[in-house]
This record gives structure tokens, sequence and C-alpha cells, in this order.
């Protein structure tokens, strides 16, 4: 592990515990403001997660391996919310409005954005910009300023102002939300909790059970789709069809020819009375996976066409809700609201096999990123959890456990 993290880039001294590596920057106080939920459906299955102690227990597996995390860094005001990679640095974002962006690899602070704009939800990077979306039901657009490389500057809001004005004459452009609200189409009428990126078009998902397309380009909102039952909790892109995974239980897939609007392509189906708090697609778009608020991940296989998707798994992953994944090869990390991590191998039939757990989070694990780069034989992972902590980790790709499946490996982190 010393030659592993001193390839990476980290100086460490034998002697010094793995846990001091990378020194937290002081924690800031903050006493934030009780935000309103915007027309929120009633009897939504959302998962929202508070600031609060947790008291469930994570048991280590017998003859199991121990790792530490490489760095954890406390330097967030509320809990991490949400987390996206931009080239040579990791964006995480929190519950209390700040935004930080930390240097990889040795994960040093390089600057930090967006105090005081509203609880974040979601952070996507396209090109030099940044778009985050905001529990105040609106997405801001930053981007490095000229005059310092290492501050991001707002530059825009969505719905932009021309956006707006371009509409809010018209009587048929406003759309009646719950409790018999107006509200412009083009705008959300709840939280936004997930954002996703494909071909030069933005995607908001929101509580308010719609999808929004947005160009890129001039940051126009195209299209406003009624996409489910109950509120949008995850958004995944892949080969020209997204993926929205949401607390009815289900998760849609949306597609469109050419320049035409987009079209439901196809349903799969999730545990009746179970909301689906994350979705992630393979590569090649064959298997796709959701986290239920029942621990449960559940995998589909099917075509491009959604003419013969099925489900393959139901794996038990969790004792509690899984919150959120992230797909990285052959491998599927799953967060949970037990504050585990758990480590899967996609094998034959779209199956998955436990070759790994982390332990170490003090809350809720809330949003996870892995590296699509290799490193050292493994991959880094990143997680953000309700503790108010990012914590890194190396996970091995060929281990002893994932040759041997009678031997789970568990990655822990000690005190």
């Amino acid at each position: 592990m010393v030659d592993l993290m001193s390839n990476l880039g980290v100086e460490i001294n034998p002697t010094t515990p793995l846990l001091d590596v990378v020194s937290s920057t002081s924690s800031i106080s903050s006493s934030s403001s009780s935000e309103a939920s915007y027309d929120s459906p009633p009897t939504s299955f959302r998962f929202e997660l508070q600031d609060v102690k947790y008291s469930y227990l994570s048991k280590s597996l017998s003859g199991a391996h121990s790792y530490r995390s490489l760095a954890v860094l406390t330097s967030h005001v509320g809990s991490v919310s949400c987390l996206a990679l931009c080239g040579e640095f990791i964006l995480s974002a929190s519950q209390g409005r700040d935004i930080i962006v930390w240097q990889q690899p040795d994960m040093k602070l390089f600057t930090k954005f967006g105090q005081g704009d509203g609880s974040v939800k979601a952070v996507v990077a396209v090109g030099n910009r940044v778009f985050t979306a905001h529990q105040d039901s609106r997405i801001r657009v930053w981007k490095v300023s000229r005059s310092s490389e290492n501050v991001f500057r707002l530059v825009d809001t969505l719905p932009t102002r021309k956006d707006y004005l371009g509409k809010f004459m018209r009587q048929s452009n406003y759309v009646v939300t719950r409790r018999h609200h107006k509200k412009l189409w083009i705008e959300h009428a709840d939280s936004i909790s997930c954002l996703t990126f494909y071909n030069g078009l933005l995607y908001s998902g929101s509580w308010d059970k719609t999808l929004k397309v947005w160009r890129v380009s001039d940051l126009k909102c195209l299209e406003s789709i009624k996409a489910h039952d109950d509120a949008i909790n995850g958004l995944v892109a892949c080969k020209g069809v997204i993926y929205s995974a949401s607390a009815d239980g289900k998760i849609k897939a949306w597609g469109r020819e050419g320049k035409s609007s987009h079209s439901l392509k196809g349903i799969l189906e999730g545990h009746k009375d179970v909301s689906l708090n994350s979705v992630v697609v393979s590569e090649d778009g064959k298997w796709v996976y959701g986290g239920g608020s029942d621990g449960y991940v559940m995998g589909w296989e099917g075509s491009y066409d959604f003419v013969s998707w099925k489900l393959v798994s139901e794996t038990k992953a969790h004792q509690v809700a899984v919150l959120c994944m992230s797909l990285v090869g052959e491998f599927l990390c799953s967060g949970s609201a037990d504050k585990s991590i758990g480590i899967w191998k996609r094998e034959a039939f779209g199956k998955l096999c436990k070759v790994g757990a982390i332990n170490g989070h003090e809350g809720p694990v809330k949003c996870l990123q892995a590296s699509p780069c290799s490193v050292g034989g493994g991959f880094l992972l990143y997680s953000g959890g309700l503790d108010k902590s990012l914590r890194v980790w190396w996970v091995p790709k060929d281990s002893p456990d994932t040759k041997d499946k009678s031997s789970i490996q568990s990655i822990e982190e000690k005190p």
C-alpha cells in the first residue's frame, strides 16, 4: 500500500497512520436556514436524509483483509451530496451549499465556489463549464474566470432570463403544478435531484416528476417530459438512451430519432412500493442496475431496442437503502444508508458477486464516483457521506478474493 500511494504522488511517513496522510482543512461552522420544499408530492418515496447520527452497525467479515482509505477530507460545511470528475480535478458539493474543487492525485484543495446558492443536489462538468442543480429548483452554470484560473464564476442560471422572457407572456406556456400553482413549463417546480449530459444536451430530473432537456450551446430548454408518477432520483445516459430512476419503483428509458422529441423506449419494473434511488448502465448498454430503498440492487439485461429486456438479478446488497451506485468496467460499487460501500463484480448473465465491503464513513454514503483510469491494478473510488467527509479508496481489481469466491475482502478503515 505504501508503494501504491507513492505511485499516486502522495508522500507518507512509514510511521504515520494512513488516515493522517491527507490533512483535512478546518471545518466551517454554519447555521443553515431551512429551505422550502416546492410542491412536493405528499406521498413521495423520495429518499432525503438529514445531518443526524445513525446507529447502524457495519460488521467485518471473518478472514478478511483490512485496508485504509487513501484520504479523508472534511472541509465541507454540510453533508457531501454529489461528486463529479472534471479532467484532473474532482468536484464535491454539499447540502451546505459549498462546492469544492480538489486536485488529483494528491487531493489538495484547489478552490471553493458556490457558497450561498442553495443546497446542491447534483453536479456535472461539460467542457469548461460546470452545471449544478439545487434544492431551490434552479440550475446554475459556472465557468472558469479568465482573470484567475482558480475562480469559478457564475455565468447563468437555468432557465435563462432570455428563455423566460420569451415565454412568460403566453398563457399556453404555463402548466398547473400541485396545489393549483402555475409555472412556466421550462421551470422545475421542486428540487432538482439529478443531472446527466449526452451529445450536447443536459438532462435534469426533479422531485416534481419531470425530466427536462436543455441545449448546452445556448442554454435553452427544449423539452419538459412528465416522466414518472413520483420523484425522479437518478439519471444516466448511454448510447443515446437516457435512463431515469424514480421513487415510483420504475426505471424508464428515453430516446429520440434525429431532432424529434424524446419518447419512451422502455420501462423496467422494480419491487412494488420500493423507491429506486439510483441507476447505472454498462458501457455497452446491455446491463442496467437500479438501487432500491429496500437494500436491493436489481439488474436487467436487454437489447438496445428494448424488445427483450428482462430482470436477471435481485441482490440483497445492504440491510437498508441503497442511496448511490457507480459502475466501472465489470465492477459495481453501491453506497448505503448503513454507512458501508459494497464492491460487486458482474458475472455471467448479469449476476453480481460480492468481492469487497468498505467501511469507514460515520454516516450514510450519499454519493460515489469511480475513476475510469486503472491505477496499480485497481481503480480509485471517491465517496461522500452525511458525515460531511469525502473519502478516497483504492479498490484492487485482481485480488485473491476475486479469484476465490469463498473469501470476501473487507476494506475497512480502522481508528
